[in-house]
């Protein structure tokens, strides 16, 4: 079984890989797993697979006994490229702080964070903390600032050239002239793909930062200018004995020359960024995104950095797809009106928004319901829980259960008494929330085990109320029918009329969400001259479909609209009684 389940399992399998990975590199030490996150604007659900594909494998790793961190870097000494759109607080005055560190720049108004880094950072920490990710956070800033790189930057700067050499297998164009490269044999220590270098033409990843330079010499390193505190700056000389390392600043003119060796108010680019710290932390396992996984990209050239450079090792780095929001393309965070983490536990459970990232494999897009589709992922979700229960699970989706629901520290909070999502969204939407209405309803549902408390159902019920309030079209809500629709009841032929009379006769003793499901069911198959239990005809179908919006039409003037039994325990037996003409 155990065998069946690495196999079937994604997690089990990178778990071995890494636990494998990590006593060849570093026997005994703990295993270091990471993720990256630039809090450049809302943090959304596509970067949360940054998070969850290297938690769960640490988790894994945990559960078997061994030492692990996973540690994500906060990239907030990055430099603020531009003024996202649709975020609350902020307009067009703050592009005059593009250029400068993340962390220095405003936070939007009314934010009680001192910074713009800060300020979407607590957003992810308090969904992380609520989605049970153990980890240890690193500001990149802090690292920077405090001068904890700074042999490291030393070093990346003595191997300017040995950088250099690596990235220029990849540029398509000739540093000094701008022009496209000839094709030449490249002089090169380790071979490169002649299949990737044609592949990075078209890629674009090769236009990542990778540096800069002063005629034909090349730095590594990026100051952000001690005047502006902007990063448009040029290093126009650096002398390895001294350190000594002069740079202007494009953006206001200002222009120093400083000891590098003293000096913490720069970083590295990012390809030689990425790598270092791979070095510094001992990184066995970190995903990227496919914009970082294709040729001539951060995570390829960074893999030759870390080795050639740095002397360190890349870690085993799956990519992992885009996940999308209910058919919206690609996410990136500086459009408007992105679905973050937080948006998501709205109206998800932890363990369910944990269910969607561990039971596809890193590699596998998927998209995150904010509409109608909510309800099947529920019920999805629990059918696996009552198979789980019964030990019918297949092994891949047991162990995918297992994830969602528990770390290795324990338990998720979960509800006490799951109703199904989709009867929880439909009796508030009919009670608008009331909740003595909500509980009696409730209450009623299944007399052999009632709900007693609304405490019970929660925090589901809460779940199905946000979702109801925020994600469905006021024409989609449910309003029922203060007085009875005397037109279309005098309007009935004498069927009509039997069929809302067989429904009134058994409504006391069909007074359940089962039983009602039984009389509504049933009422079309006993006018058919079946039994309640026969199964439907096509033509039996027609007839139910046509009863239905009878239905609908008397209680909520509308053909549809939620499902019949939940409807009918909402609106209560004295009311339906009412509007059906008793």
């Amino acid at each position: 079984m155990a065998q069946q389940s690495t196999e079937t399992d994604w997690v089990s399998r990178y778990a071995d890989e890494v636990i494998a990975e990590a006593e060849r590199r570093a026997p005994g030490k703990p295993i270091v797993c990471a993720s990256g996150l630039s809090p450049s604007g809302p943090i959304h659900l596509g970067n949360l697979r940054e998070v969850m594909t290297p938690h769960l494998v640490a988790d894994e790793i945990r559960r078997r006994g061994h030492s692990c961190v996973h540690i994500i870097s906060w990239d907030d000494y990055d430099r603020y490229r531009k003024v996202p759109a649709g975020v609350p607080g902020i307009d067009e005055s703050w592009a005059e702080h593009i250029g400068k560190p993340l962390t220095s720049v405003p936070a939007p108004a009314g934010s009680a964070y001192p910074n713009w880094a800060a300020h979407f950072k607590a957003a992810m920490e308090e969904a992380l903390a609520e989605l049970g990710v153990e980890y240890r956070g690193i500001s990149q800033t802090e690292q920077y600032t405090s001068g904890a790189y700074r042999e490291q930057i030393l070093h990346a700067m003595r191997h300017r050239a040995d950088i250099d050499a690596v990235l220029d297998r990849y540029r398509t164009k000739d540093k000094a002239t701008g022009e496209p490269k000839k094709k030449q044999p490249q002089k090169q220590q380790k071979p490169v793909d002649e299949a990737e270098l044609a592949a990075a033409e078209g890629s674009g990843a090769a236009g990542e930062d990778d540096g800069s330079s002063a005629g034909a010499e090349y730095f590594p390193y990026k100051p952000y200018c001690t005047a502006c505190g902007k990063d448009l700056t040029q290093v126009t000389s650096y002398d390895d004995e001294t350190t000594e390392l002069a740079y202007t600043c494009t953006a206001c003119g200002h222009a120093e020359t400083v000891l590098l060796k003293e000096f913490d108010h720069g970083k590295l680019v990012w390809k030689v960024d990425w790598p270092m710290r791979w070095a510094y932390e001992g990184v066995v396992f970190e995903p990227s995104g496919v914009d970082h996984s294709s040729p001539g990209s951060s995570f390829v050239v960074g893999g030759q950095i870390v080795r050639e450079v740095f002397g360190g090792a890349q870690p085993i780095g799956p990519m992992y797809a885009f996940v999308g929001i209910s058919g919206m393309a690609k996410m990136s965070s500086s459009k408007g009106g992105v679905p973050t983490p937080g948006d998501a536990l709205k109206i998800m459970e932890a363990p369910l928004l944990r269910w969607l990232y561990a039971r596809r494999k890193p590699n596998q897009a998927f998209k995150i319901a904010f509409d109608q589709e909510i309800q099947r992922l529920y019920d999805e979700w629990d059918k696996l829980e009552s198979k789980v229960a019964d030990g019918s699970a297949l092994p891949a989706d047991a162990a995918a259960h297992s994830r969602a629901v528990r770390t290795a520290a324990g338990e998720l909070p979960r509800t006490p008494h799951p109703l199904p999502y989709r009867t929880l969204a439909s009796v508030v939407d009919i009670t608008g929330g009331h909740d003595e209405q909500t509980l009696r309803i409730l209450g009623e549902l299944d007399p052999a085990n009632p709900v007693t408390s609304l405490d019970e159902t929660r925090p589901r019920l809460d779940r199905a109320e946000y979702w109801i309030n925020t994600q469905v079209p006021a024409d989609q809500r449910t309003i029922v029918r203060e007085e009875p629709d005397t037109e279309l009841l005098g309007s009935l032929d004498e069927q009509g009329r039997e069929s809302l009379r067989l429904l009134l006769d058994g409504l006391d003793e069909h007074w359940s969400l089962d039983g009602l499901t039984t009389l509504v069911y049933g009422v079309p198959k006993i006018q058919a001259g079946l039994t309640p239990e026969a199964k439907p005809t096509p033509e039996l179908k027609v007839a139910q479909r046509a009863f239905f919006a009878l239905l609908y039409n008397l209680l909520v003037g509308r053909d549809t609209g939620p499902r019949l039994p939940t409807l009918l325990l909402a609106v209560g037996a004295d009311r339906v009684r009412k509007l059906l003409g008793a």
